[in-house]
């Protein structure tokens, strides 16, 4: 049965509604307040929260801002007012609410906003990070407030990131709520149909997740692409990893590309660059693991999360993020040591041997040739984190050959893990 909460400090609202949804086979909690909410959201995640936003205690647009920041907006919300405006909306659905409901609400609005929600929600049930969960160090908040500076224009935007430091999170951030969102994790559209991509992303955003890999062909399209952003209302947000200038001096990235996509750049740090954060960063990440029933009940001793901060993070977010879930599945205890995690950390720096004598040389040419190559590309895969950018650049082929061989070869890469990685 799915869990609604309901959250306002008039107790016949909360009659009211809490009567219209059980009827409808719902299963509804009560909060009177943000207090009782939110010591009710760290119990247990509902699958939906109906918030009203004029609250004595706490209003319900900084609560939905807590959540937001501490990784807790897992679950869709939907904000109530009885004399809310449209400035309040925009600024509730920017944060991450799902949707907006004014007082009094019909019965036909309140039961559709649910479904909706609902739907919404068993569909997307563990949000990604979001701008305001990646740390309070001040590199991070000049971060926040540059994104927020550029927030309102429709040029296209640069985000020179590390693979894994949180490129889409800003992306998203970017992104206006409840539009469009593509974010292809194969490129070659863009040189065979870029038309096509931004027709999906109309009225919404599209996300490049790397634009220094793109081949050359793969370049032309985007340029055409970008010349028709306006007709198609898209908003365009590009990561790269490399340095451009450098590309574009070696012959290898078009000049006038360049000239239009740096045009806004803004800088994400390195996981390195924000150490401070990543105590609170391992202990957020587990927790979601463990509330979305992907991970055991554990906890982190103090010298384990230092050994995490301490630690360099060449392939940031997703490494952290792959350490946190092999610490926790793998340690012995309630407790997450700092052996644990010094074990963990060791195993990710280990690149994978693979001796020669462990190869078919029995077999017909063409099975040895497969069986050589399902090595050699895991081998690359494990040593690159499944980066697809840094596998493709490490064995030379373009980032299309690469799926395509991969596909033939039976080697699987979830499309979830790729984009985390090329974020």
């Amino acid at each position: 049965m799915q869990q609604i909460l309901v959250v306002d400090d008039e107790v016949g609202i909360r009659e009211l509604l809490s009567e219209i949804l059980r009827d409808e086979g719902y299963q509804v909690r009560l909060a009177e307040n943000a207090s009782q909410a939110r010591e009710m959201r760290s119990q247990s995640r509902p699958d939906l929260v109906l918030l009203d936003i004029w609250m004595p205690d706490t209003d319900g647009i900084t609560l939905l801002k807590e959540w937001a920041a501490g990784g807790m907006l897992t679950m869709p919300v939907v904000m109530m007012s009885g004399h809310g405006t449209i400035e309040t909306a925009v600024e509730a659905t920017r944060i991450g609410a799902f949707d907006f409901l004014e007082k009094p609400i019909g019965l036909q609005k309140l039961l559709g906003a649910v479904g909706r929600a609902l739907k919404r929600g068993s569909v997307e049930p563990h949000a990604p990070l979001s701008l305001g969960s990646l740390g309070r160090a001040g590199i991070i908040n000049e971060l926040k407030q540059r994104l927020e500076r550029v927030r309102g224009l429709r040029t296209p935007i640069l985000l020179a990131a590390e693979p894994g430091s949180g490129a889409e999170v800003c992306a998203r951030f970017l992104h206006q709520p409840n539009t469009a969102w593509v974010a292809p994790d194969n490129t070659a559209a863009l040189a065979d149909a870029p038309f096509e991509l931004a027709e999906k992303a109309r009225d919404g955003a599209l996300f490049l997740h790397d634009v220094s890999e793109l081949s050359r062909l793969e370049q032309k399209g985007l340029l055409l692409l970008v010349s028709k952003l306006d007709k198609y209302n898209v908003r365009l947000v590009c990561a790269v990893s490399r340095s451009l200038p450098d590309l574009v001096a070696a012959g290898g990235f078009d000049a006038r590309l360049f000239g239009v996509l740096s045009a806004v750049t803004v800088a994400v740090p390195s996981l390195r660059q924000h150490r401070e954060d990543v105590p609170e960063l391992a202990n957020l990440m587990l927790a979601r693991g463990i509330e979305a029933k992907e991970l055991p009940a554990k906890h982190f001793s103090t010298a384990a999360l230092n050994a995490l901060r301490n630690h360099d993070w060449p392939g940031n977010l997703l490494q952290l993020e792959n350490v946190v879930r092999s610490a926790a599945l793998t340690a012995l205890g309630d407790e997450i040591t700092l052996e644990d995690v010094q074990r963990v950390t060791a195993s990710f720096d280990l690149e994978p041997v693979t001796p020669a004598s462990s190869l078919p040389l029995d077999l017909p040419l063409r099975d040895a040739r497969d069986a050589f190559e399902r090595v050699y590309f895991e081998h690359h895969l494990a040593l690159e984190s499944s980066n697809m950018s840094r596998v493709a650049e490490r064995v030379g082929l373009e980032r299309t050959h690469l799926y395509r061989k991969l596909k033939q070869l039976g080697i699987r890469v979830s499309k979830r893990h790729d984009e985390a990685n090329e974020a």
